[in-house]
């Protein structure tokens, strides 16, 4: 990829931000600046932002603000939404597809509507919603997965055996981050699609040795195996990057994003989550994709640059 830029261009990364997904966001971000740093055309300023001290917003000398925030205040949509105010132009999603997609079952929903395939949920908002529990339509499945609505990197997220052990841990998740779901587990593959500027790239298969890929496997595991190539059914690969690309266009995404699915057993892939701002650590998951088809570091973040300086034009 020609990594010229007409004329000098001042970018801003920003990262860290406040909530559990800080640090994340501190090596995401770093990653980004080093990449960034390659092109001699940029001058890149790399920034720790607090909601509380927002001054580098107000500097006119920035060009453009790539954002590389992990969890609620980053991804939700109030950083986006304070952007927008600025008139400041910054990578990634608006602020209202960035606050649909971070609520997975405001997401769902939608999908629903869009005829993509999404596992089966039940939201919990109150304890009613708990006591319920029995009641719901896939009660009688071994296992579940519970969840907090508005959480990234898996942070929360638990898979538990009978709807009992289900109830109790609804009840941990609810007590600890709020509105929370229960959500049918499909039994299948674990596969993530990475999309920048609406081109899919090659699908990764997703292997742990854990009980399934959550915090630790995703940033402290070296064993979790990332496999290129595995689905060779061509109708059906076509099939997997039909359904993210679909979820990416249905909750107005734009730039790049992360589309994380399970391969039923029933053939079907089921779509679980979009990450509109993914990792750019040595464990994430869209550089990966990217270098396959040899879009090293620098090349994936000046490309989402480029895609973001098309909104000026």
């Amino acid at each position: 990829m020609d990594l010229k830029i007409n004329g000098s261009l001042k970018v801003a990364v920003l990262m860290g931000a406040v909530g559990s997904e800080r640090q994340v966001s501190l090596t995401s971000g770093k990653s980004v600046a080093d990449a960034l740093r390659k092109i001699p055309s940029l001058e890149v300023i790399e920034h720790d932002f607090m909601p509380d001290k927002p001054s580098i917003l107000d500097d006119k000398s920035i060009d453009v603000f790539f954002l590389v925030f992990h969890g609620e205040f980053g991804e939700g949509g109030d950083m986006q939404e304070i952007c927008e105010r600025k008139g400041l132009l910054f990578t990634g999603c608006d602020s209202k597809s960035s606050r649909l997609a971070f609520d997975k079952m405001a997401s769902k929903n939608v999908l629903l509507k869009s005829g993509v395939s999404v596992p089966q949920a039940v939201e919990i908002r109150n304890s009613e919603d708990l006591e319920n529990l029995k009641n719901i339509p896939f009660s009688g499945d071994r296992k579940f997965v519970i969840k907090p609505i508005r959480q990234g990197s898996s942070v929360g997220v638990q898979i538990v055996s009978g709807i009992d052990n289900a109830q109790t841990a609804a009840q941990e998740c609810f007590k600890e981050f709020g509105d929370c779901m229960i959500e049918k587990f499909i039994t299948g593959r674990e596969l993530t699609v990475g999309i920048v500027e609406e081109q899919v790239l090659p699908v990764i298969e997703i292997k742990t040795a854990r009980n399934f890929y959550n915090y630790d496997a995703k940033y402290k595991d070296n064993e979790t195996q990332y496999l290129f190539d595995t689905i060779k059914d061509e109708n059906l690969l076509r099939k997997i990057n039909d359904t993210a690309l679909k979820s990416f266009k249905a909750l107005g995404c734009r730039d790049f994003s992360r589309v994380d699915l399970f391969l039923g057993d029933d053939g079907v892939p089921y779509m679980i989550e979009i990450n509109t701002i993914p990792g750019f650590t040595s464990h994430s998951l869209l550089p990966k994709a990217a270098a396959k088809v040899g879009m090293d570091m620098s090349s994936l973040c000046l490309k989402i640059i480029k895609t973001t300086l098309k909104r000026k034009a």
